[in-house]
């Protein structure tokens, strides 16, 4: 093994790493396995429920354990890989979430699975700052955007493409092989990292157990209080009491890391408008996302009468139409201000939500292709201008911790999205119901169909009328997005090429 420090060679790091490209697809394999494991879980919820006799409180745990476990622990990963090597940890991450989904396989009790979960998330933490932290050290500045735009592309594949994955996975075997399905995809993907991708870190600096484990208690409180607000209520103890660990905890920790010569997370980022402000921008626009494919599965398999399966393939104009414009947001951004392409394609987002507002139960699949069309366009011009402004906001040898928290950020936002969302749909679903619905049928529609074919009308209805004032919420949510994007964001983008940092290259 040799070392091949690229700073040394102003032609080298202009050009890049010389396999990025190759590079580039197992990174966006590490990230697929992810995207689509997320995305398929709600599917075998029923399968679970029958085959492990769980609960409807166990399906929650076996959920949001593996959130926990994520949301958590990113920052903490994000700084160890900065540390110990960014190549090191996205190995480690990998294999502990391939063996984790094999030994998750073997599950024959609720808990069991749960566990199973939280060492997923552990492996999901561990390996996917480092995704995006490779991504922009091998790649010259001026192809970072195409890069991203790649990056981008395959985690909003991965959104569509889990639950049609998982439909004709289910249609076929058992609830275990949506997790076998991520171990030759795992594997592949620690053969590539071990053949082709180079080590990187930041310079050497003393580990910070303090402020990880503020870092974790303060992460995992907050998104516990969040994810707790659809089930519990926005005034409940569990909700008020996370939120108040949370900030707490964080506090604690920003107090922390002002006083240590070298922090875990600097944070003097934040004083970069080109950071504070995409962060902010990235949270709204996450939050466009999470809570519009929970009120749309629903919408196309109990109003509509979708299998999974036709259901997953109904999202697919989406993907299309963010890939495409992904591409083109990536061509944009050298000539058009970062700032102009989030702010627009926020307020094109906007757009699909208001066209989304106008679905009934009469109006079929039709609308909806044309809402989701629009807002594909959106997400492809604002995803990779937000994503790629934030990290060339960070610091070389902190480009782990800025992934993370650019992960973090996201993260923060679909749970905000469910949560609200998902509140506001349930609440505005109750009080449409008429009143010969008994309360116990009111919790959602699957519960009011449950009552026979006499009460499929009123539920049909009352749920699009929901799913109109819900989706009235997410156009409010990019609108405010895209305000933000044109206020917090510099109107002046000066794009400056950072030099590419020492890569230690297993192969040359």
């Amino acid at each position: 093994m040799t070392s091949t420090p690229f700073e040394s060679s102003e032609t080298s790091a202009q050009a890049g790493h010389p396999r990025r490209w190759w590079i580039l697809l197992i990174l966006c394999l590490s990230l697929l396995v992810l995207v689509v494991d997320n995305t398929v879980l709600n599917l075998a919820i029923p399968s679970l429920m029958r085959d492990l006799d769980a609960t409807p409180q166990d399906i929650q745990w076996v959920i949001d354990a593996y959130i926990l476990a994520f949301a958590g622990l990113l920052l903490t990963a994000g700084s160890l890989s900065d540390r110990f090597g960014r190549r090191k940890m996205l190995l480690f991450g990998l294999t502990i979430f391939g063996v984790a989904s094999l030994l998750a396989t073997m599950a024959d009790t609720p808990w069991q699975l749960i566990a199973c979960r939280a060492l997923m998330g552990v492996g999901g933490a561990l390996l996917m700052p480092s995704t995006l932290s490779l991504l922009f050290t091998v790649f010259p500045p001026e192809e970072q955007r195409k890069a991203m735009a790649g990056w981008s592309m395959v985690a909003m594949v991965g959104v569509v493409a889990g639950p049609t994955v998982g439909g004709v996975l289910l249609n076929h075997f058992w609830w275990g092989s949506i997790f076998l399905v991520n171990v030759p995809i795992a594997v592949l993907a620690i053969i590539g990292t071990l053949a082709l991708i180079p080590e990187s870190k930041g310079p050497a600096r003393s580990v910070d157990p303090v402020g990880a484990v503020l870092s974790v208690i303060g992460m995992t409180a907050v998104v516990w209080a969040i994810i707790s607000i659809p089930a519990d209520g926005w005034g409940s103890a569990r909700v008020i009491g996370g939120l108040a660990v949370g900030v707490v905890a964080l506090t604690a920790f920003a107090l922390w890391e002002k006083r240590r010569e070298h922090p875990m997370v600097p944070l003097e980022l934040f004083k970069d408008r080109r950071f504070s402000g995409t962060s902010f921008s990235i949270v709204l626009l996450s939050f466009t996302a999470g809570g519009l494919l929970l009120a749309l599965t629903q919408y196309l398999q109990f109003v509509l009468g979708y299998s999974p399966l036709k259901a997953g393939l109904a999202l697919v104009p989406y993907a299309v139409a963010a890939t495409v414009f992904n591409g083109l947001g990536a061509t944009l951004g050298k000539k058009v201000k970062d700032r102009t392409l989030i702010a627009a394609g926020l307020a094109v987002i906007a757009g699909g939500f208001g066209i989304l507002t106008q679905i009934s139960d009469t109006t079929g699949f039709g609308l909806l292709l044309v809402g989701l069309l629009v807002m594909g366009v959106g997400g492809g011009l604002a995803g990779p201008a937000a994503y790629t402004l934030l990290m060339q906001a960070v610091p070389a040898e902190h480009r782990g911790v800025g992934s993370a928290m650019n992960d973090t950020v996201q993260q923060t936002g679909a749970a905000l999205s469910v949560a609200v969302l998902g509140s506001v749909l349930a609440a505005a679903y109750s009080a449409a119901l008429p009143d010969s619905v008994p309360d116990a049928a009111r919790k959602s529609i699957a519960d009011t169909l449950a009552l026979g074919p006499d009460f499929a009308a009123a539920a049909n209805h009352a749920f699009v009328d929901a799913m109109s004032i819900a989706m009235l919420v997410g156009c409010i949510g990019a609108v405010a997005g895209a305000v933000v994007a044109l206020l917090a964001l510099p109107r002046n983008q000066v794009k400056q090429p950072e030099p590419v940092p020492a890569l230690d290259d297993p192969v040359h």
